[in-house]
């Protein structure tokens, strides 16, 4: 059995037992966070709960929080943190997150880490869990030449990197044959204004979950299986 059979074996048995796994991912963007959150949910057989798209699916619902938040956006506002909490809240409590889940965009600040809590601990009541929160370290400059090679496919989605993660063919996505488009914001400029929004508002999660003892950190520089690897081993610890 090689070391990923291992791994999974311990993490399939780890998941039989009663406790369950709660999950957050930290890190600035384009560390790598989303790629592997996609790819632990599958691995792991969680739901992973995309906030931003938990968002628009609810307005795409019609649903009363959803017509609400709509409400908010249609201005330029942003949404109130108790209707996203509210919103949250409602997918965390659905069966499929009873074993446990991977929660990625969410918290972002300190106030929503409390919101948080709350939500988990009215969820789970007696259910004994294991919540960990998994910062993606990664030097900053090589987190800008990630965005600014960063290229993106209209149609299906995927994301590649110029450097990082190229088609097989220049400019052309290799799952569905689309012309590769980048974001407006995917400059240097916008980067480092976004980075300076990320360490003011949420860099302080980093050091609230260290304080009580539940903070993983990895080396997210590397290839995503290089990243992968690290990743199991802070799951397993």
């Amino acid at each position: 059995m090689n070391s990923l059979d291992s791994k999974k074996t311990y993490l399939n048995i780890e998941k039989s037992k009663i406790m369950k796994k709660e999950l957050i991912f930290l890190g600035p963007p384009a560390c790598g966070k989303g790629t592997q959150t996609a790819k632990l949910a599958e691995y792991l057989g969680f739901p992973h709960v995309d906030t931003g798209s938990l968002l628009r699916a609810e307005i795409a619902s019609g649903s009363e929080n959803g017509k609400i938040a709509k409400s908010f956006i249609d201005k330029g506002n942003l949404v109130p943190v108790e209707l996203v909490a509210s919103i949250i809240k409602d997918r965390l409590s659905q069966e499929d997150c009873h074993e446990g889940y991977i929660l990625d965009g969410y918290p972002r600040s300190m106030e929503q880490a409390e919101m948080l809590e709350e939500i988990n601990s009215s969820i789970n009541g007696d259910v004994a869990t294991d919540f960990r929160a998994i910062y993606f370290d990664l030097n900053q400059d090589v987190l800008i030449s990630r965005i600014v090679n960063r290229r993106s496919c209209p149609i299906c989605g995927e994301i590649y990197n110029l450097k990082y993660k190229p088609t097989k063919q220049e400019g052309i996505c290799d799952k569905c044959g689309s012309a590769l488009t980048q974001r407006k914001d995917d400059t240097e400029e916008v980067a480092k204004v976004r980075f300076e929004t990320y360490f003011k508002e949420t860099a302080p999660l980093i050091e609230y979950y260290k304080n009580k003892g539940v903070l993983r950190t990895i080396n997210a520089e590397g290839s995503i299986d290089e990243v992968w690897e690290r990743l199991l081993n802070v799951i397993n610890d």
